[in-house]
């Protein structure tokens, strides 16, 4: 296959997409590879708890030729923050296949910072023959169109408190500005939510605080032309100190020299004991609609933050994958996808599972 971007001796390019919890970045990335027809693209996904539905949720809706072993899942915490052990390995086995990928997208959890992720670029294993295309900030308008940075904060902070991997002392409008700071592309999310006068507003905000030249761009359903997308050849990995975190930038103030990612020293306040997640086998359902309101109620159970899985519909070959956080809940049929016929729920410790169980009219609980 020939490369869409470049002859086979020129770099690869990469394309790093962040955004905070419900943002809507594995919606875009959805899109992205259902636009990708004749471009061979590898997904790295960082996955949040033990079952891996978020490579599910993309791959199912990816071209049907694309085999399971194009996604690869991180799942041991925040991909900025495991760059040793994950990132360089996952990297390394991409280009030493045999068909290497044409684009390699990665999408961070939702509190990774960009930047260590960048900064790996320039491992030399990976320096010469992978660049930064861009990175991607994907910023949930209706959000900041209400003074804030996520739809649910208290899913943020909540995602957050459990990932041991993460710095929990900067706070969350910190770590939004350090997002927006490394952007080479800000995707406005949920662009049909808001007016035109309050998209505009959204849009003024955000341009005062990214750098000269970010192009901001608005987006209903996650869907973008390809050409938004891909192609910005941004080479983000060789410009990094105009992209410095407020840590790394207030390090370089106080010491005069450069960041090192050894240098982030993590604090835990929190315990994994204040969350939970629990696995729902599911019945089938007798329609698409069924599904969304179900799913609907059980996220107004008190203390669940996500859910997300695979269920069946009845007289439906394909299944209908499900990623609901906070108030917003999305539904498709996925032709070509595995169903597991089971949800993930994710939430506060103690919360009511059987209300969750009695909302989804499910079986038996499976605690994880």
């Amino acid at each position: 296959m020939t490369s869409f971007f470049a002859a086979p001796s020129k770099k690869i390019p990469a394309v790093i997409i962040t955004g905070f919890l419900g943002a809507g970045k594995t919606t875009l990335v959805r899109n992205l590879l259902t636009r990708a027809k004749d471009k061979r693209i590898a997904l790295i996904v960082n996955e949040f708890g033990e079952m891996g539905f978020d490579g599910s949720l993309v791959n199912g809706c990816a071209d049907p030729d694309c085999s399971a072993d194009e996604v690869v899942e991180l799942a041991n915490g925040c991909i900025c923050c495991t760059v040793a052990d994950d990132f360089l390995p996952t990297m390394e086995m991409l280009l030493e296949r045999e068909q290497t990928p044409d684009v390699i997208v990665i999408e961070t959890s939702g509190l990774a910072l960009p930047q260590p992720l960048v900064r790996a670029f320039n491992w030399p294993s990976v320096k010469p023959r992978v660049t930064v295309d861009s990175v991607v900030t994907v910023v949930d308008a209706p959000a900041v169109a209400a003074g804030k940075v996520a739809s649910d904060e208290e899913a943020v902070a909540a995602q957050r408190a459990a990932d041991e991997a993460l710095d929990h002392e900067s706070p969350v409008e910190e770590l939004f500005a350090d997002q927006l700071t490394c952007a080479d592309l800000v995707v406005l999310s949920k662009a049909d939510l808001l007016s035109e006068a309050e998209l505009a507003a959204v849009k003024e905000t955000i341009r005062g605080r990214v750098r000269d030249g970010v192009e901001i761009v608005a987006a209903s359903h996650g869907e973008l032309a390809l050409d938004v997308l891909l192609g910005r050849d941004a080479g983000a990995e060789d410009d990094m100190d105009l992209r410095l975190s407020h840590h790394e930038a207030q390090h370089a103030h106080d010491h005069d020299h450069d960041h090192d990612h050894d240098d982030h020293h993590h604090h835990h306040d929190h315990s994994h004991d204040d969350f939970e997640s629990f696995v729902l086998p599911t019945r089938r359902f007798a329609s698409l609609d069924e599904v969304r309101s179900q799913v609907e109620a059980a996220m107004r159970v008190s203390g669940v933050l996500r859910i997300k899985g695979s269920v069946v519909v009845e007289g439906k070959t394909a299944p209908v994958l499900v990623q609901a956080v906070g108030p917003r809940v999305e539904a498709w049929f996925a032709a070509g996808s595995e169903s597991h016929s089971k949800l993930v729920v994710i939430g506060l410790a103690g919360l009511d599972k059987h209300g969750v169980q009695s909302a989804l009219s499910t079986f038996d609980v499976v605690y994880v």
